[in-house]
């Protein structure tokens, strides 16, 4: 379906096709892209991208354009390489692949009820790792790639309408995690720092049941000279190195602390991180993957 966008003509279109896996968000993000100005279509046939892409740059009313090509498509889906190779050379273009962690895809397939594309001879965990593997050589000409897992709908919306409405790189989207090593390392992580260094209070009996969260158990990791030196020195490491990822077009970076188990000092150290970056103007949302374990 096509829907037209308000705006004058321009000197050169931007054309933007989405891919990506099933229950990632293309529909999420095309919606957003229409709000932005774009003329957007869903689910266009590979053998149709030509010609719409020269009636775009022809159009003397469609400025930006965007669309959505994936699974279901079928065999014809095997062209796209080729087509896109064609397109980029005839009109500027950005292919963007949305992906999300098999479970997140999984849990949303479950609660929207729907079917995967892919059909209802097999899970939808197996019809997903299919998926995978069929768009994997799309997904390798991708100009951007976005993990959704760690998105709600608005935050996915403010992230498209910070990379293509006109102000992309102008802020970043800050996501500070803890985690604990023995349940591994958070997969998505940009950055990871180890604080198994500092004392363990899991064996102060006291302190055993409560997590980093609780005001005693923060007060006494707190105590060590060694905990404050860690923050201020990575906080003047992330100080430092936020704005050049700015200036590189990063959206948003995942900064990860790992303790043992989770719940103590990874937990106080992301919360305090997070506090320390939000004072300085960063958006920040901090989570504690493994606080519940």
């Amino acid at each position: 379906m096509a829907r037209r966008a308000s705006g004058g003509a321009a000197a050169q279109a931007e054309f933007v096709v989405l891919t990506g896996l099933s229950g990632s968000g293309k529909g999420t993000v095309l919606k957003c892209l229409e709000d932005l100005g774009y003329y957007a279509v869903d689910n266009l046939p590979v053998d149709l991208i030509p010609k719409f892409a020269e009636l775009v740059r022809d159009s003397p009313h469609i400025r930006r354009a965007a669309l959505v090509v994936d699974v279901r498509e079928g065999a014809a889906l095997e062209r796209f390489p080729e087509v896109y190779a064609k397109l980029r050379r005839t009109l500027p273009s950005t292919l963007v692949f949305l992906e999300a962690d098999d479970n997140t895809i999984v849990r949303r397939f479950s609660e929207t009820r729907r079917p995967h594309p892919l059909g209802t001879s097999q899970s939808v965990l197996r019809s997903v790792r299919r998926e995978r593997r069929q768009l994997a050589p799309i997904r390798a000409l991708a100009e951007h790639i976005i993990n959704t897992s760690k998105f709600n709908v608005h935050e996915l919306r403010e992230l498209v309408a910070e990379k293509f409405g006109g102000d992309a790189g102008q802020a970043i989207m800050v996501y500070v995690t803890s985690f604990g090593y023995r349940h591994g390392i958070p997969p998505d992580s940009d950055l990871v720092f180890d604080v198994r260094f500092l004392p363990n209070p899991n064996y102060i009996p006291q302190f055993k049941n409560l997590s980093g969260r609780h005001p005693s158990v923060a007060r006494y990791i707190r105590s060590f000279p060694q905990t404050q030196e860690f923050l201020d020195k990575i906080t003047q490491l992330l100080t430092y190195l936020l704005p050049h990822y700015i200036r590189e077009g990063k959206s948003y970076l995942t900064i990860a602390f790992g303790c043992t188990g989770g719940r103590h000092r990874s937990v106080m150290i992301a919360g305090e991180m997070g506090r320390r970056l939000a004072r300085q103007g960063f958006r920040v949302k901090v989570s504690h993957r493994d606080l519940a374990k």
